[in-house]
This record gives C-alpha cells, sequence and structure tokens, in this order.
C-alpha cells in the first residue's frame, strides 16, 4: 500500500516536473520569438529607411528654392533619426557598427544645420551642392550593402538571435552573413569618414564628442582611485572592493568602482587622468524625509566645495519622493555657462550624498573669452513670442541642436499656467532653445 502511494507521488511529481518544464519552454519560446520578431522589424525598418534616405538626398539635388528645399531637408534630418533609432534597436552592441552611426549623424547634422537658416539670403554654396552629390552616391552604396544582407536573410531565413548568441559568447561563426555583411557596411562608412573629413562643409560635424580632453593632472593608479571614491562617497570601513580598467576601445580611460560597506553599496566611474569622478550612485534604501529641499540644497553646495568646485551655483533644484535632486552650473562674468553642469542627489533622511553627475561638466569645462552681446537685451526680447511674459532675464551660454556652444540671451516667460526658458543669439537675434519648464507635480493622496 504505501509503496503504491510513493510511486503515485513520484509520478505525480514527474509529471509536475515535466508540465512545468514544458511551460518554461513555452515562456522561453515566446520571448525569444518576440526578440526575434523585434530584431527582424528593425533591421526591415533600416534598410526601408536607408532606401528613403538615398531617395530624398536625390530630391533635394532638383531643388532650388527656399520653399521647397527647406523642408525636403528637414525630411532628410528626420530620416536619419529614424534610421538611427532602428540601428539602436539591433543586437550590435559587440559589434563595430559605429561608423554608420556617425554617417547618420553627420548627414543629420548637415541638413539640419541647413534647413534651419534663410536660404534666400543665404541659399546653397557651391561646395554644400558638392557635398549633397556626394552624400547621394555614399548613401546608395550603404543602401545596396543592406540590400544584399537583407536578401541573405530572406532567402536562408536567417535569425538575428543566433547573431545575439554568437557576439555575446564572443564566438563569431566565421561564415556568419550578418555579421560579416554589417562588418562590410561599417568596414564602406568608415571610408567616406576619411573622404568626409577632406571636405570642409563636413569637417564641422565630425567628432563632435571631444570627451575629455580640457582634464589636467597625471594619471592615477588604481589604488589611489579607490582612495578616492571612498572620499567622494564619504564611506570608511568598506568591506569588499571591485576594480575594474576601461577597455582599449574605450574613448577615455577610467576606473569603475563597486564597493559595500554592508550598509551601503557604492558604483562610480573616475577618469584615469586626474581622478576626477564621472557619476556616483548609493544604491542603499532611503528612510522618511527628515530634512527640507533647502536643507538639502545646502549640503550640497557644501559637498562640491569641500572637493574644490569653484564658480558653481544652483540653477535648478527638484523633489522626488524623499531625494533632492540640484543642478550646478558655472557662472563666469555673470554669465551662466550651461555646458559646464553638475547634478547632485541628495537623500532627505539624513542630508548624504547619493548621487552625483559631472560628464558635462568634465567634458564642456575649458577658459572661455566671452564676449560682448551684439543685442541689447531689449532688442533680443523683440524676437520673443507675444503671448510669453517675460518674468526674468540673463546671458548664457548653451549648447545648440548641433551640438555647438553659442552665446544667448537667456529669457524665463509665463503664458497661461506654463513656464518657458527661450534662448535668443545675442549676435543674430535666433531663437536657438526654448525649453519649457516642469510644474510642481501634483499630489494623489487623497484623490481616492
Amino acid at each position: 500500500m504505501i509503496r503504491s502511494i510513493l510511486i503515485g507521488v513520484l509520478v505525480i511529481g514527474i509529471a509536475g516536473t515535466a508540465y512545468w518544464g514544458y511551460q518554461e519552454h513555452q515562456e522561453k519560446n515566446a520571448i525569444l520569438m518576440n526578440a526575434e520578431n523585434n530584431y527582424q522589424r528593425a533591421f526591415h525598418d533600416l534598410s526601408y529607411q536607408m532606401d528613403i534616405l538615398h531617395d530624398k538626398i536625390g530630391t533635394t539635388l532638383a531643388m532650388n528654392s527656399k520653399k521647397s528645399l527647406s523642408p525636403a531637408l528637414a525630411d532628410v534630418w528626420r530620416i536619419t533619426s529614424e534610421a538611427r533609432t532602428q540601428v539602436g534597436q539591433l543586437p550590435l552592441t559587440l559589434l563595430p557598427f559605429n561608423k554608420t552611426e556617425e554617417f547618420l549623424a553627420n548627414i543629420g547634422d548637415f541638413s539640419y544645420q541647413t534647413a534651419v537658416r534663410d536660404l534666400d539670403k543665404e541659399p546653397l554654396s557651391k561646395k554644400e551642392y558638392t557635398t549633397l552629390q556626394k552624400l547621394y552616391g555614399q548613401s546608395d552604396e550603404i543602401r545596396s550593402e543592406l540590400r544584399t544582407v537583407q536578401h541573405s536573410v530572406l532567402k536562408n531565413n536567417l535569425r538575428w538571435m543566433d547573431v545575439e548568441l554568437a557576439l555575446a559568447s564572443g564566438k563569431e561563426a566565421a561564415d556568419n552573413t550578418i555579421i560579416d555583411g554589417f562588418k562590410t557596411v561599417d568596414k564602406t562608412v568608415k571610408g567616406f569618414d576619411e573622404e568626409n573629413l577632406e571636405d570642409t562643409t563636413m569637417v564641422t560635424f565630425q567628432k563632435k564628442d571631444q570627451n575629455f580632453k580640457h582634464l589636467k593632472g597625471e594619471a592615477i593608479s588604481k589604488e589611489k582611485a579607490v582612495a578616492y571614491a571612498k572620499e567622494y562617497a564619504g564611506i570608511d570601513n568598506v568591506q569588499e572592493v571591485v576594480t575594474t580598467e576601461s577597455g582599449k576601445g574605450s574613448a577615455y580611460p577610467f576606473y569603475s568602482i563597486n564597493f559595500d560597506n554592508g550598509k551601503d553599496q557604492v558604483s562610480l566611474d573616475m577618469t584615469k587622468k586626474g581622478g576626477y569622478p564621472i557619476w556616483l550612485i548609493n544604491h542603499r534604501e532611503i528612510g522618511e524625509q527628515k530634512i527640507s529641499l533647502n536643507e538639502a540644497a545646502s549640503k550640497a553646495e557644501e559637498y562640491l566645495q569641500a572637493h574644490h568646485y569653484e564658480n558653481l551655483y544652483i540653477n535648478e533644484s527638484i523633489q522626488y519622493d524623499t531625494q533632492g535632486l540640484f543642478t550646478f552650473t558655472t557662472v563666469q562674468d555673470n554669465v551662466t555657462i550651461y555646458p559646464e553642469s553638475i547634478k547632485v542627489k541628495v537623500a532627505l533622511d539624513n542630508g548624504q550624498i547619493i548621487g552625483f553627475a559631472a560628464s558635462d561638466y568634465l567634458k564642456g569645462q575649458h577658459e572661455r573669452d566671452i564676449p560682448k552681446p551684439k543685442l541689447t537685451e531689449q532688442e533680443a526680447e523683440e524676437y520673443i513670442n507675444g503671448n510669453v511674459k517675460i518674468r526674468d532675464h540673463k546671458l548664457a551660454i548653451v549648447m545648440n541642436e548641433l551640438g555647438k556652444e553659442v552665446f544667448c540671451h537667456e529669457f524665463v516667460g509665463t503664458m497661461n499656467d506654463d513656464t518657458y526658458r527661450i534662448f535668443i543669439n545675442a549676435k543674430t537675434g535666433m531663437e536657438e532653445k526654448v525649453e519649457k519648464l516642469q510644474n510642481a507635480e501634483p499630489l494623489y493622496e487623497d484623490v481616492l
């Protein structure tokens, strides 16, 4: 009797395990199928966008008037943005495809800058027209290469999940059609990149991200980086430290440091040159709020001063639950320099610094000769929508849509119940940027 019961229990257990395994298998297959479908969609969309991009650049070559040329170039910019989005959705993070992304970005920048200027007063130059012709031919080659890969994918029923697994494992098959195809595309684009560097109309858009080229100081050791990291995190008695160095392909050398003292788990990246923290996050849980946002702002200011950050003034403060986020920006000669900004996050339970982001500051910090504005405050205000009521004004340096620094009049104004920050070029009167500032978050506790 007992034996029969045991056998029955065993059979039920085996059946249950088999059913559970079957369910797991089905769920895994469903996830893989969904990922495969997303990859296939992104790839075919990318091929389609490159076809459209090639055709759209071609149509601009036959245009001459501002009325038709400006919208066409704006369309080119939009299409390149969509194509870059599709690239970002493919499992190519370990595959060298960055040249193609740079190529698309450069086409987008060129078309955007041309589209937004007054083409009646400043029509396309012969060099710019030649550049468009060159981009037309180059986009055709890329389109053809992608079409070749697409043909092989469809003909041979190739799966993108196999590509992802091959890249993740580092075991790229010698005959992997997709991987080889994309390497061919990127190699072709690399040649275009070198060719375009000789074109003065395109040089402006090359290598915009200069990383941390302005850093001062000597390279620091791994041990010194850990000591600096503990100081910036404000933590002693660390129980465990894990430090890794950036790889050879990194745009700049840095250390990644993770440590734990039983209560705080801290992650931090630090430049090798000079030992400057790029970002820091303390992953600890935050308790109930005990200090105000103003008190937290003072803590953030004290933190920056203690670590020798000078001429930084608070520009924005936001509270998220029990955390305060503060943006500090350099002010030089009464001009706010937005490219030099640092974000500091403060826990509102005890005032501890739990977040720090200085990437923009490290990239943007350098000596500047700030000019005098050509337009007065009153002259610049005339370029603003008449429905906006101006509340505040100051001078500022900002990054425009093309990643260039521009000297502006900054106006803060209101329209209806919204607040806007408007940047007017201090030399030309061009409306460089318009930002809608965040309103206070509504409270929902008493709604239900």
